[in-house]
């Protein structure tokens, strides 16, 4: 494991240069990026919505559903873009770590974010159907927002294999694959090492087979 884990440090730090030398002046990779995350949390969004809840869109709600694309997309990226140099400062503070715990407790840090960015999804969605309302002069309570999304990711807590539970954990889970990318970054590296590492001790097992052989 310690050649995995060693394999693993060493594609991060390599992708990590690679930013470092390409991003270029902050100033302008910053709007880039928060622009990026506008366009996929709005994807996510349409996504989500045509193949979660598609008679949404036939219903007299639908203008409902497409000014809410605006907040959503505005806010998701404001997370995102936070989680994205948080992401950066771990990896940094995980490749300078001595230790291998050390290195793994820092790099699941993301997890956390992973956690606080399903938060955040109900907060989005619930700030922004409010702020929709007072766009549409058909004004609610936050507060009544904020129960009626609580109340439905408890539900689907309580029975996750409920009909429409099931899609309202998949429109969840859609709606966070922008802030989940870290995680499943950092899970690609982890597995793309460990093939590294097994591929590695193949070839080795296959090359001290053939000398034998040769003998």
């Amino acid at each position: 494991m310690a050649e995995v884990i060693s394999i693993w440090r060493d594609s991060l730090h390599t992708i990590l240069d690679l930013y470092e030398r390409k991003r270029g002046r902050l100033l302008l990779f910053l709007p880039c990026l928060f622009l990026f995350f506008i366009l996929l949390n709005i994807t996510c969004y349409w996504w989500a919505i045509y193949t979660a809840f598609p008679f949404y869109m036939e219903t007299h709600e639908a203008s409902h559903y497409v000014k809410l694309q605006v907040p959503v997309g505005f806010f998701g990226a404001l997370f995102d873009s936070l989680s994205f140099f948080v992401t950066i400062w771990i990896i940094k503070r995980a490749l300078a770590a001595q230790k291998t715990s050390e290195y793994v407790i820092h790099l699941s840090l993301d997890l956390f974010i992973a956690i606080l960015a399903t938060l955040w999804v109900l907060l989005v969605f619930t700030f922004s159907g409010w702020l929709i309302s007072l766009w549409e002069n058909a004004p609610e309570q936050l507060a009544d927002r904020g129960v009626k999304y609580t109340s439905r990711a408890v539900q689907a807590i309580k029975d996750p294999a409920g009909r429409e539970n099931i899609k309202n954990i998949y429109f969840g889970l859609i709606m966070g694959v922008s802030a989940a990318l870290p995680t499943c970054f950092h899970f690609f590296l982890f597995f793309s090492s460990l093939i590294k590492k097994l591929r590695k001790t193949f070839l080795n097992s296959s090359e001290s087979t053939d000398l034998n052989h040769e003998k």
